[in-house]
């Protein structure tokens, strides 16, 4: 598999790539009203406050919706996968990929879980993204 392009990261975004590579899969909240929100972003759309903190998830959560890709193919992604948005036990949503499934027995609503995988060659730091797989829990 060729080299995954690394995200761009901005100030906003820096402590969850960060978190990534230490094999955390961290949260926003806001310090003001204690809402958790992702995409990370500089001002909590709830209260406006600007002051917030990251939290660490739990990893765990369901298929809220998936797609499968076709085209156009990238060089980096091995054929098929699966793009999910998964809704975390916290209550927000990231998308990702699923992994270690045959796409015909994905299903919205499944359980899953949070792993960690590291790409070569993206720079002294590495990439290292959040993927998913089918949790052995029923309930997240």
């Amino acid at each position: 598999m060729s080299t995954r392009l690394a995200p761009a990261i901005s100030p906003d975004t820096e402590f969850f790539w960060n978190g990534l590579r230490e094999h955390q899969l961290l949260i926003q909240r806001c310090k003001g009203c204690a809402t958790l929100r992702h995409p990370p972003r500089p001002m909590c759309p709830d209260c406006r406050s600007l002051e917030w903190e990251a939290i660490e998830s739990s990893g765990r959560g369901t298929v809220y919706s998936y797609v499968m890709p076709h085209e156009p193919k990238f060089p980096f992604f091995e054929y098929p996968y699966i793009v999910v948005l998964v809704e975390l036990a916290e209550g927000v949503r990231l998308v990702s990929n699923l992994c270690d499934i045959d796409p015909a027995d994905v299903t919205v609503g499944m359980p899953v879980e949070v792993f960690y995988q590291s790409f070569d060659g993206s720079g002294s730091e590495g990439l290292v993204l959040h993927q998913f797989r089918p949790s052995s829990q029923v309930n997240p």
